[in-house]
């Protein structure tokens, strides 16, 4: 059975620590796009682990990892990694694969991408680690991948420093690589977790144009970059939190006013713990947005969304979150295409009373206040999408299921 985790925001919702809790029940795990511009969190045990290229199942000694043809590859950033992860006893040798046709990050897509950024009139935001480069020779087909290590000719064309950088990994990555397709075609019947990064609103098509990351972060980019078809993929699990974050440039109608809400603002974000895994940024905090979350639901096929972070609410009288845009003196419940729109855009606000509770000992539904359940149910009638997982803090454990995904 095949399951889709993908961030149904933009980003940063807790993919990670969501896909790491299901892991114990599957065999393998394929991360399907991005690169090391991603960071996922886990906490187990009281350990922290922030990792960017390693799919977050290979905490569990039980799963297979795969870096997917989606990935794009920083070669010096995955050895890294690795080499954290033994540092703490995780053993990953005979475990992490790569996928032959994943893109490789090289030192001067890294200069070109921050030059190309700080050029632009409107900056994206980029995390400056070659990523939108990488995928722009992807897509003109001058990039390089895991499969062309062994092409004397095509690795003669690189620029010399890109040589000399990838010279000493070339062994390395060639004794990793897999074609994936076959791989998972051998492998079906078994329980594998897609693993998805950044958000649905930052897809490359669906997402926030030209505010956006390079790849694609939607369930469909499970199939393209997962090396299967999408007949093939058995249910969708959108990851969200009680609020809304981003991080970067582009419009987010539901910001807080750092001015007039510095206070809640400021609550939000350090009781969420809102900085960035790679960047170490500040992320920008507001109200759940209902409309582009059921935005995400639609465009995605979302079976179940899996709601995170609802313990940063536990302190607050009040709650607030946005069921629909005024923009131009009009109210609309569709989330726009265009940036211009957004910009422009005012949420309306439905109120909600806090629970005044701590939910980090909730391990079940009937366990939340009254409060807490009319917040959850609201937010699946009004997405028209269940919850089915719940998570009330950082560690492993402070998670609850209310559907089982890998369930038909």
């Amino acid at each position: 059975m095949n399951v889709v985790v993908i961030g149904a925001q933009w980003g940063d919702e807790g993919k990670g620590k969501i896909v790491d809790y299901l892991a114990s029940d599957s065999q393998c795990i394929v991360r399907f796009s991005g690169g090391a511009n991603a960071g996922h969190t886990i906490v187990s045990e009281g350990v922290q682990y922030a990792l960017h290229l390693v799919p977050s199942g290979i905490l569990h000694p039980n799963n297979t990892v795969y870096l997917g043809a989606g990935m794009v590859i920083d070669p010096e950033a995955l050895f890294n990694e690795l080499e954290m992860l033994k540092s703490r006893g995780i053993e990953w040798e005979g475990r992490v694969f790569i996928s032959d046709r994943a893109h490789l990050v090289l030192p001067s897509y890294r200069e070109l991408d921050k030059k190309r950024d700080s050029e632009r009139k409107r900056p994206i935001g980029t995390t400056g680690r070659g990523i939108g480069t990488t995928y722009a020779m992807k897509s003109q087909r001058d990039g390089i991948r895991i499969a062309d290590l062994g092409w004397s000719e095509k690795i003669s064309e690189l620029e010399e420093s890109d040589r000399a950088f990838l010279t000493p990994f070339i062994s390395r990555l060639t004794s990793m690589k897999v074609n994936l397709t076959y791989e998972l075609w051998k492998g079906r019947g078994k329980k594998t977790l897609f693993e998805g990064a950044q958000g649905v609103l930052l897809d490359l098509d669906l997402g926030t144009y030209p505010y956006v990351s390079s790849g694609f972060s939607s369930a469909a980019g499970a199939a393209i970059g997962g090396g299967v078809g999408p007949r093939a993929l058995d249910r969708v699990l959108g990851v969200f939190k009680a609020y809304t974050t981003r991080v970067g440039n582009g419009p987010m109608p539901t910001e807080f006013d750092e001015d007039s809400q510095s206070e809640l603002y400021n609550f939000v974000r350090e009781t969420g713990r809102e900085y960035g895994v790679t960047t170490g940024r500040p992320r920008r905090c507001g109200y759940l947005d209902l409309v582009a979350l059921r935005y995400a639901c639609h465009a995605n096929g979302i079976d179940d969304l899996v709601l995170t972070h609802l313990d940063v609410y536990d302190t607050l009288d009040d709650i607030e979150a946005c069921v629909g845009y005024k923009i131009n003196g009009k109210v609309t419940e569709e989330f726009p295409s265009s940036v211009e729109d957004l910009k422009k855009a005012k949420p309306v606000l439905k109120h909600f009373r806090g629970w005044k509770s701590v939910l980090k000992e909730c391990r079940s539904f009937d366990d939340l206040p009254e409060a807490a359940q009319n917040y959850v149910n609201f937010i699946e009638e009004y997405c028209s999408t269940r919850i089915g997982i719940i998570s009330v803090g950082y560690e492993r454990n402070d998670t609850f299921m209310l559907h089982d995904p890998w369930s038909k």
